[in-house]
């Protein structure tokens, strides 16, 4: 029975996983650029759910919503202002965009609230249930079910929306989508604004179980770029199955490994998988 209580956390965890790396696998298959500050909209996300719970009284898994709509906004804005700009600069000069809004984001985020830890309390936060032997958290199921509900409103977004089939024409051939009509930058500015905000959504549905502060990123950067290579960067698929399986994988570590041990186990599976197939288990090889 631990065997299984540990995959069935490890699902629930997973799937957060996901949702909060999905962002990051979309930025680089449309825009080829890989967001080193994913993780820091993360946590901006994680401070718009605590604001909206501590001023407006909403339910962090509400207030997702909010955090969503606005680091969206604030993603299209980065991407017109800044990211648009080294589009078509040397991969060197992406990657140190993207590490200086890390560093921007994490030191405005420490003016502006501080470095305390904040968290949030709701009714159903030590919550669980039973089924049979088995146990499993409410405050975790609502993440995964809430995660599960974006993942799946992003893959109708994708395969049925018209400005979701323009994005994927984007990603595949933009001189060819140009050539179609499709206004490239504008798409482009859409995956960005999209794949910020659903790390941010991620981000306000863990709060229930996790504490907010300024540098709380750096503990989901690794994880992240761990999840979409592991998956296939690029690859949104990839992305999802990637996630499950870094969750499920700390979770089983844990049954036999002290906790500060989980990410090792991980890091060597990890390392394991891309020798065998370098470009992740569900990415194309190029």
């Amino acid at each position: 029975m631990a065997l299984i209580q540990a995959i069935l956390d490890g699902i629930m965890i997973g799937g957060v996983y996901a949702v909060t790396s999905i962002g990051l696998t979309l930025v680089f298959g449309v825009m080829g650029i890989i967001n080193f500050a994913q993780a820091e909209f993360l946590m901006l996300g994680m401070f718009i759910a605590w604001f909206a719970w501590a001023k407006l009284g909403l339910d962090p898994l509400i207030g997702a919503f909010l955090a969503f709509g606005l680091v969206f906004l604030f993603g299209l804005a980065v991407q017109h202002w800044l990211v648009r700009r080294v589009m078509r600069a040397p991969e060197v000069a992406q990657i140190f965009l993207t590490v200086g809004l890390l560093i921007v984001l994490e030191n405005a985020a420490l003016l502006a609230f501080g470095s305390d830890f904040r968290s949030v309390s709701t009714p159903y936060q030590t919550a669980a249930l039973r089924l049979g032997p088995l146990f499993i958290s409410v405050p975790y199921l609502a993440a995964f079910a809430m995660s599960a509900l974006s993942g799946l409103g992003l893959w109708w977004f994708l395969r049925v929306s018209w400005f979701g089939r323009a994005m994927r024409a984007t990603a595949q051939d933009p001189m060819a989508a140009r050539l179609s009509g499709i206004d490239v930058d504008r798409m482009r500015r859409l995956a960005f604004g999209l794949g910020v905000g659903l790390s941010a959504f991620g981000g306000a549905v863990i709060l229930p179980y996790l504490t907010v502060y300024p540098t709380v990123g750096s503990q989901f950067t690794v994880l992240m770029f761990t999840v979409v290579v592991l998956g296939g960067l690029g690859s949104v698929a990839g992305a999802v199955v990637g996630g499950l399986a870094v969750g499920v994988i700390q979770s089983l570590s844990g049954l036999v490994f002290p906790i500060q041990l989980q990410n090792l186990v991980l890091f060597v599976v990890f390392i394991a998988v891309l020798a065998v197939r370098p470009e992740g288990l569900l990415g194309k090889a190029r």
